[in-house]
């Protein structure tokens, strides 16, 4: 679990023992039932990929709880939404398949996360993808590393209003203001309903 890099900053710190016991305790790659239940009740994530060249992309992707659905002990998937069609995190997929999934309950009275290490995979065709509307196509994670992390800098934090962006099915899913400036509205993508003139 630990390279060089972490080795030496525990070695100056004094804290190999305890990274060591907490490798033995949590480290390894299975997703537990109470992460699973901890996972699937969440409405957002934060995605770490890199590309070819190990240069970083961090993003954050949110949905309705269960915007991830844990497959089985080792597996998970989450949507694809249409975004602002840069394809940056997605894209580092297709040359580095290498991803980091931080999951945090900022409104739980004992704040806490999880992490999933693994290989990510996407996948066009996937029977997910009626589970999620206007979904572009699955990601896929196979999971190498699963383990908490120290909850105790997490802000409490309280849900004000749920993104009315978020795809559903019982209703129309509107247009972001953005996709209507001059700068935008003439490269949208075609069957886009900004450049359509259609939503709301």
């Amino acid at each position: 679990m630990y390279h060089d890099g972490a080795r030496g900053l525990q070695d100056r710190f004094d804290t190999r023992r305890l990274a060591d016991r907490l490798e033995e305790r949590f480290g390894g790659g299975l997703i537990s039932a109470g992460d699973k239940e901890f996972i699937e009740r969440l409405d957002m994530f934060f995605l770490a990929t890199a590309d070819a060249e190990g240069r970083p992309q961090c993003s954050y992707k949110g949905g309705d709880p269960g915007l991830v659905k844990v497959i089985d002990e080792t597996s998970l998937a989450f949507p694809n939404y249409d975004g602002n069609g840069m394809y940056l995190s997605m894209g580092n997929l297709a040359v580095n398949p290498a991803v980091g999934m931080l999951f945090i309950d900022f409104r739980a009275k004992r704040p806490s996360r999880v992490r999933v290490n693994g290989t990510a995979s996407i996948e066009h065709d996937d029977p997910l993808l009626s589970e999620y509307p206007e979904a572009q196509f699955i990601v896929r994670v196979q999971a190498a590393e699963v383990f908490p992390n120290c909850p105790r800098y997490i802000h409490r934090m309280e849900l004000v209003e749920a993104s009315r962006f978020v795809p559903r099915a019982d209703c129309a899913t509107p247009v972001p203001d953005w996709k209507r400036t001059a700068w935008a509205n003439d490269v949208l993508p075609a069957g886009d309903p900004a450049a359509d003139g259609e939503g709301s």
